[in-house]
């Protein structure tokens, strides 16, 4: 009698499993909206190796903004070229793997197609959401060892844990000017832990605004749009971008200057908005403290600030390894009576820094985000 082999899926049969998986995935996850593979990306994904000395890695380059005034007339230019100053930094790549095991036919009661699309879908949320968190812990240097809402990730064997992937020890503190955090005067240079308690405040129009003046006063690159002007783009999180809201300044620009009607963002309800030049979007995985214990929150004596790391972006905030399709993997266990799907992907998450800037040439700044650290 012919038997059902569940793993007997032929190759393209399985290519064709994980690439609907990766598109899926990909499609679910809300860092992958702002990827790209050039400079004027704010994450670039870097989708090949480069061949050094070192062996195949994958190296993603930062082109600084060239300083000289460059020759006038019919003076000499031959000698006298401007050097481009190229930045590789590489980001170090891991695999990333989780899978799916029926408990036996019987208990299961479905056909193996059904098993399949579950998996599927399952396990492409799961990969878009590790995508997520990753990269925004990534970009707000908080380890791996915590979670989006600063609660620390259970310790588990070797190998379970996010703080064992090879990229987890690669991402910097937020260099020196690149950091701040808001209180009623404004923008202080800093994190939150400088912060003295209870002066942490509430993210304003004002604030936007003046960080977005900082930026560009600070080097940092606007992502370019199609009619040539720069934007920038700023992570907060939902409780964040409550607040923004109920700003009577936000409220006044958005009431005149936004389209009237049902339109107006005062009444859609967006997850993101336009703020003189700078897309704000809320998103649950920006970092927040709310779930960390007293004494690790802000504030520089008790420690117990609720606040949240939003994030001023330009562009290569973060670097992307993105090495391929999932691999997609089909198994019997127990004669046949059990079922299991395993998913890998090889990918890698770094925040570059990068000596050059014109205003501080030796000091190794972050290279495309400032973190801003706020109260909720």
């Amino acid at each position: 009698m012919a038997l059902t082999n569940f793993a007997a899926l032929t190759t393209e049969q399985k290519t064709a499993w994980a690439m609907d998986l990766w598109r899926t995935a990909r499609n679910q996850s809300f860092v992958m909206k702002f990827t790209g593979k050039g400079h004027n990306s704010l994450i670039q994904r870097i989708t090949e190796l480069t061949k050094t000395e070192k062996g195949a890695r994958a190296v993603m380059t930062l082109l600084a903004d060239l300083t000289g005034d460059g020759v006038v007339g019919d003076y000499t230019l031959e000698g006298n070229e401007e050097e481009i100053k190229a930045y590789d930094t590489v980001v170090q790549i891991d695999q990333l793997r989780n899978a799916n095991r029926l408990k036996g036919k019987l208990a299961d009661q479905k056909s193996i197609v059904n098993f399949r699309k579950s998996s599927r879908d399952v396990l492409a949320y799961w990969l878009a959401d590790r995508i997520d968190q990753i990269a925004f812990l990534t970009l707000s240097s908080i380890p791996l060892t915590q979670k989006t809402n600063g609660a620390l990730r259970p310790v588990k064997a070797t190998g379970q844990n996010f703080s064992d992937l090879e990229f987890a020890v690669a991402s910097p503190a937020p260099s020196t000017n690149r950091s701040v955090y808001l209180t009623s005067a404004g923008i202080q240079n800093g994190t939150g832990y400088d912060a003295t308690d209870g002066s942490l405040g509430h993210i304003r129009y004002q604030d936007i605004v003046n960080l977005q003046a900082r930026a560009k006063d600070e080097y940092i690159r606007g992502i370019k749009t199609g009619d040539g002007e720069e934007i920038y783009h700023m992570f907060v999180t939902p409780q964040g971008m409550a607040k923004l809201k109920l700003d009577p300044d936000y409220i006044a620009n958005v009431r005149n200057a936004a389209t009237r009607g049902t339109k107006n963002a005062l009444f859609a309800g967006s997850n993101s908005v336009m703020v003189d030049g700078v897309m704000v979007h809320q998103f649950r995985h920006v970092y927040s403290n709310e779930g960390a214990a007293n004494g690790a929150r802000f504030g520089t004596t008790n420690g117990n600030d609720v606040g949240q790391r939003a994030l001023f972006c330009g562009a290569q905030a973060l670097g992307m390894a993105d090495l391929g399709v999932p691999g997609w993997f089909e198994k019997e266990f127990d004669y046949d009576n059990q079922a299991g799907i395993r998913i890998e992907k090889m990918l890698g998450f770094l925040k570059p820094q990068f000596k050059g800037n014109p205003l501080r040439p030796d000091s190794l700044e972050d290279f495309g985000v400032i973190t801003v650290d706020t109260a909720l």
